[in-house]
C-alpha cells in the first residue's frame, strides 16, 4: 500500500467534488439573463460572485492535480524549491503544499 494512500484518496474525493460543483457553476454562469432590468442587476452581481468561486475552485483543482502528480512521481513531501522535506504537520494542514515553510515565504 502506498504510504500516501490516505492523502491520495482524500485529494481525489475533493477533486471530484470540485469538478461536480464547477459544472453547476459553469451552467449558472451561462444561463440567459432575465428580461427584467432589476432582475438582471441582481443576476449580474450573482454572476460576479460565481465567477470568483469558479476561479478559486479551478485554482484548488489545479493544486490538487499537481499534488497527485507529485505523489505519483514519488516527490510528494519534498519541497519543489529547495528539495528539503516538507514538515508533515504542514502537509497535514495543507496537503497540496509544494514547498516547505521557508520557501513559501
Amino acid at each position: 500500500m502506498n504510504q500516501h494512500q490516505g492523502v491520495t484518496e482524500t485529494l481525489k474525493a475533493r477533486l471530484a467534488e470540485l469538478r461536480q460543483h464547477l459544472v453547476k457553476v459553469d451552467r449558472s454562469l451561462h444561463k440567459p439573463l432575465s428580461a427584467d432590468s432589476g432582475d438582471q442587476a441582481i443576476e449580474l452581481e450573482n454572476q460576479d460572485a460565481l465567477a470568483e468561486i469558479e476561479r478559486s475552485e479551478i485554482k484548488e483543482a489545479r493544486q490538487i492535480e499537481a499534488a497527485l502528480k507529485r505523489i505519483a512521481d514519488g516527490k510528494y513531501g519534498t519541497c519543489a524549491k529547495c528539495g528539503a522535506p516538507i514538515d508533515p504537520k504542514r502537509l497535514k494542514a495543507l496537503p497540496t503544499a509544494a514547498t516547505c515553510i521557508s520557501c513559501s515565504a
